[in-house]
Order: structure tokens, then C-alpha cells, then sequence
């Protein structure tokens, strides 16, 4: 491979690589060069060895020209590498030996990478030979390049503001749906914010910026994080979509499935956590188990999608496209495909689509729930109504006045009186036992539109029972601003009601109380109210009258 063909500074050293097994990783640097011959070009996709439990020696030949630059960067730009050593050779001798990997505490790496990156000197004008020795529990990903410091620094600034952008993307989903769990208090928001957090920490071990910002040198963490992760995000993952297409309704089979895929992932979690499961079979359980749920739910959401529903719909758009992008991940780590940006990427990107579609089952779950606030509300209010409404004439009941009379009451004052009337129709049982219980009905409810276009907006008429209303009128300056509405309501009934193709005649006998001065609760002018009204129909009736000792009797 020839340096000086790098016109961008980047030069991908894979196609120039030999590889040589090593079952036994016990071989040495002086075993590996007695071995040259043994070498072979790699076989399978680009950059990629799929899973293996040997160690890989890997040979690059490197020239560099006269007149070429001497320092260069060496990187491998894959994080999930356990082990590395290079080896760089100038005319067999050793001229450098570099420790890398996710093994090593990220204050000893090289250079303060997400990758495995080491400054290397290849001076001009001669022929260099790498080697490097590679082992690793995960897969075997080597995207080799030799790069210029520059271009390497400029490479790593645009991968790190990539992961940036996505984890803040994702922080500010992660912290939303936890908001919308404190304040909903529904389990469904609490499922998303644990799938989405455990997701976004995955994809930040994966890709190196765990060790590299958060976690530092502790080896617990750089060993357990990304498997972990994946684990407790399918927790969440799987008791979010049970909840979400409310699978048991439809199929409590499948709902019992998925319940008991969460506890898998969660026992495989606390087990690997205790080191009582490997790396390799914590990560099986996990790319095991992370389709499972898609493919048993997929059914249920076409269901659901198909009724018209769309939470269904939703689900649906978002696994296909986290489909291929679990199927170009587990490629990839099985050494299907090749190792580049998009397959890299591939899983961070559908996971991501279908966190956006996960958030848009939430906005529907938003939707449903205010939904449902807004119907219990108006149950409530309708309850409320009937309870406080006379059903006949829809005027307030006892209920409702003893609510209006224990409002306006306290606010009575001498200069702001509250006059409580109570009305009692003369005449009308024998228009009642004439012309019907129909008519009597009908009579009724005319009577209560009379009085309400004869108050002011702001007073309240109300039914007590039979024949009786009551009328409630607030800030009254003086006893004869009272009266002067008492006589309104008495000349309101001088002309006739039209009812059944006949004329109705019924008068009023009214008995009033002002608040303060004849009583300050709703009884007491009640009371008195009633005692004036009654005073008045011995008086021959079509009057009205105060409860009050000073009172005097008033007619139409």
C-alpha cells in the first residue's frame, strides 16, 4: 500500500491486509514472522471477520515514498475490539510496539479516541511493515485506515457531532416522555423513557464515547455496558408494545409472550451484570430476543392498523424500517456484511426512525387520554346537571339553589342586598285537573320562561316542587328595588298563556327576604319567604308580600 495515493489524507488500508489464525493465542511477534508465508488475503465481506474466539494477526505492507510525510495516525475505526497490539516494522526491525483496545483503561489509549487510533512514524523512502494482533469477544470488525493527523481529527470531530446530535435527540425525547410520565402518571410514557435511555446507552458504548466521556477507565462498565443496555432496553421495549396495542385484549397469548420476554431480558441482564453469563450468550439472548418481540407483535398491529387505528399503523411503519436495520446489524456481526458507514450505522438510524414512530403511539396515547378526561368530565358535568336540574323545566332544583344561595349569600351587605322571592302560582290546579297532566306540564314550563325573560341575567330562577319557584336577585340597594321586581313578576302574568289551542290565565302570590337584614342562611329566608307567601294567599292571593315583621302587602 502507497502512502502518497491519499489525496484526501485517508487512505483504507483493508484491501491491502493479509490475515493469519491464531487458535491457540499464544503465538509471538518472532512466531508470526516466521510465518509470513501462512498469510492470505480475508475472505468474506470488507472489513469485516465475523464472529470468531481465535486471534487474527493482520499484516499491512506499507510505502511509504520519498518525500511523503512522516507522521501519520493508525486507526480502527470500530470500538468493540477487546485487544489490539501493533507492531510497526521498518527493514525487520521493530521500531514500535502500541497497546490498544477496549480493554485498556481509556487514560492509557494513544490518542483520545471513540476508536483505537495511535500515532505511527513511517519515515520516507521506506518499506514498513504492520502488524497487528487482534482479539475480541464480539465481533471481529477491523476498518482500517492510515490517515494524516489532520484528516483523522476532522474524521473523528464529524463522527463524534453525529453521535452527538442523536444522543441529544435523544436525551430530549428521553426527557419528555419522563415528563409526560410524572404528569399523566401512565406506564406507558415511564416503558418508552427505559427503552429509549437503555437504547441510547448502548449506541453510546458501542460506538467508544462511553469510555471516552463517561465512564473512563472502569473496566465493569467497558465490558458490560452494551450488552446491558440492549438487554434492559427490551424490558421496556417489550412491556411498552403489550401496552401500546393493548396485545391482551386481542391475543392474550401473545401478551403473556411478551411479559415473559421482558422477565427473560431482565433475568439475563441482572445475571450478566453478576457475571453469571458470558459477553457472548448475554448478547445472543439479546439479538435473539429483540426481533422476537417484533415478529410475535406484528399481527396484533396489522390487527389494529386494519381497524383503523393508528397506534397500529405507527408500529407497523417504524419495525420496517427497524427490520432492515436489525437485519444489516445482525449481518454484520455475523460477518455477512460489509463494515462501512451505513452498516455501521444502520441500527442507530432504524432504532432512532422507530423511536420517532414510538413517540407518535404516545402522542396518540396523549390524545386518548385527554379524550377520555374530557368524557368523564362531561359524565360528570351531566350527573351534576341532573342532580342540580329540575328535569322538567330545567331550571335548578333544590339542590342547584341551595348551591346559588350558599355563593351569593356571604357577598350580602345592606348596600348589596340578596332578595330571596318565593313564587306560588294561583290557578294553576284547575287548569291542571281540566286540561291534563299534559297541558299542566306544558303550563309548567311556560311559567318558568315567563319568569326567566322577567329577572335580570344575572338572577336565578328555580323550582322547588309542583307550583313552587324561587327567585334569587342579587345586589339590591334597597328594599324598594325588591319590590319593584316583585311587581314586575306580578304584572308579568296579566296576560294569558296559549296552550292546547286554549287561553290559560294563572297568577302569582310571591313571598320575599332580604339578606342581611330578615336572615344571613338560605334557611331562615326560605323560612321567612315561605311564611310571607303564605300570608299573602290568605290575603286573597295575586300579591306579594316580605317576610318580614315591618312588611305590608303589595298587589298587582
Amino acid at each position: 500500500m502507497r502512502l502518497d495515493a491519499a489525496a484526501a489524507g485517508v487512505v483504507d488500508a483493508w484491501p491491502a491486509v493479509t490475515v493469519l489464525s491464531d487458535p491457540t493465542k499464544e503465538l509471538t511477534l518472532e512466531q508470526v514472522l516466521a510465518r509470513r508465508s501462512e498469510f492470505a488475503a480475508p475472505t468474506g465481506p470488507h472489513a469485516n471477520l465475523g464472529q470468531r474466539k481465535d486471534v487474527v494477526w493482520v499484516r499491512l505492507p506499507v510505502e511509504v515514498p520519498t518525500g511523503t510525510r512522516s507522521d501519520w495516525v493508525l486507526a480502527l475505526e470500530y470500538a468493540s475490539l477487546d485487544n489490539v497490539q501493533l507492531h510497526v516494522l521498518g527493514t525487520n526491525a521493530l521500531q514500535a510496539t502500541v497497546h490498544m483496545g477496549r480493554q485498556l483503561p481509556s487514560s492509557q489509549h494513544p490518542l483520545p479516541s471513540a476508536w483505537h487510533a495511535t500515532p505511527i512514524t513511517l519515515e520516507p523512502g521506506r518499506m514498513h511493515e504492520l502488524f497487528l494482533r487482534v482479539e475480541t469477544h464480539s465481533s471481529m470488525l477491523l476498518p482500517l485506515v492510515i490517515a494524516t493527523p489532520e484528516a483523522f481529527h476532522g474524521r473523528e470531530a464529524g463522527a463524534q457531532m453525529l453521535q452527538g446530535l442523536l444522543a441529544g435527540a435523544a436525551l430530549c425525547l428521553l426527557l419528555y416522555s419522563l415528563a409526560q410520565w410524572l404528569s399523566l402518571r401512565d406506564a406507558m410514557f415511564l416503558q418508552y423513557a427505559l427503552t429509549l435511555g437503555f437504547t441510547a446507552l448502548f449506541f453510546i458504548a458501542y460506538f467508544g464515547l462511553g469510555p471516552q466521556h463517561l465512564w473512563g477507565d472502569n473496566a465493569w462498565w467497558v465490558q458490560h455496558a452494551a450488552p446491558l443496555a440492549v438487554l434492559l432496553a427490551l424490558v421496556g421495549g417489550c412491556l411498552f408494545i403489550d401496552r401500546a396495542l393493548a396485545v391482551a385484549e386481542l391475543r392474550p397469548w401473545i401478551s403473556s409472550a411478551l411479559r415473559a420476554q421482558a422477565l427473560a431480558a431482565g433475568l439475563t441482564a441482572a445475571a450478566f451484570a453478576l457475571d453469571l453469563v458470558s459477553y457472548r450468550a448475554a448478547s445472543l439472548v439479546a439479538t435473539v430476543l429483540g426481533p422476537l418481540s417484533m415478529l410475535l407483535a406484528i399481527p396484533v398491529a396489522y390487527r389494529r392498523a386494519r381497524q383503523g387505528e393508528r397506534v397500529g399503523l405507527y408500529m407497523l411503519v417504524g419495525w420496517g424500517f427497524y427490520a432492515v436495520a436489525t437485519l444489516t446489524i445482525a449481518g454484520l456481526l455475523r460477518g455477512w456484511v460489509p463494515s462501512n458507514f451505513w452498516t455501521q450505522h444502520a441500527f442507530q438510524f432504524g432504532s432512532m426512525f422507530e423511536m420517532a414512530m414510538w413517540m407518535r403511539v404516545l402522542g396518540v396515547r396523549i390524545e386518548d387520554l385527554r379524550a377520555s378526561a374530557q368524557r368523564v368530565h362531561l359524565e360528570h358535568a351531566a350527573l351534576r346537571s341532573m342532580a342540580h336540574t329540575d328535569a322538567l323545566t330545567g331550571l335548578p332544583n333544590r339542590r342547584g339553589l341551595n348551591e346559588t344561595l350558599a355563593r351569593v349569600l356571604p357577598a350580602s351587605v345592606p348596600e348589596r342586598m340578596t332578595a330571596v322571592y318565593l313564587v306560588d302560582l294561583d290557578g294553576f290546579k284547575p287548569v291542571n285537573d281540566r286540561l291534563g297532566h299534559d297541558v299542566g306540564d306544558a303550563l309548567l314550563i311556560a311559567v318558568a320562561r315567563r319568569l326567566e325573560s322577567l329577572v335580570r341575567g344575572s338572577d336565578t330562577v328555580a323550582r322547588l316542587g309542583g307550583d313552587e319557584f324561587v327567585i334569587v336577585a342579587t345586589r339590591l340597594a334597597s328594599d324598594a328595588d325588591a319590590q319593584s321586581l316583585g311587581r314586575k313578576l306580578l304584572a308579568g302574568f296579566a296576560a294569558p298563556f296559549a296552550l292546547a289551542g286554549q287561553e290559560c290565565r294563572v297568577g302569582l302570590t310571591v313571598g320575599y327576604a332580604l339578606a342581611p337584614l330578615d336572615g344571613s342562611d338560605a334557611l331562615s329566608l326560605l323560612k321567612r319567604a315561605d311564611a310571607a307567601m303564605y300570608a299573602g294567599k290568605q290575603a286573597g292571593k295575586n300579591c306579594m308580600q316580605r317576610g318580614a315583621a315591618s312588611a305590608g302587602l303589595v298587589t298587582a
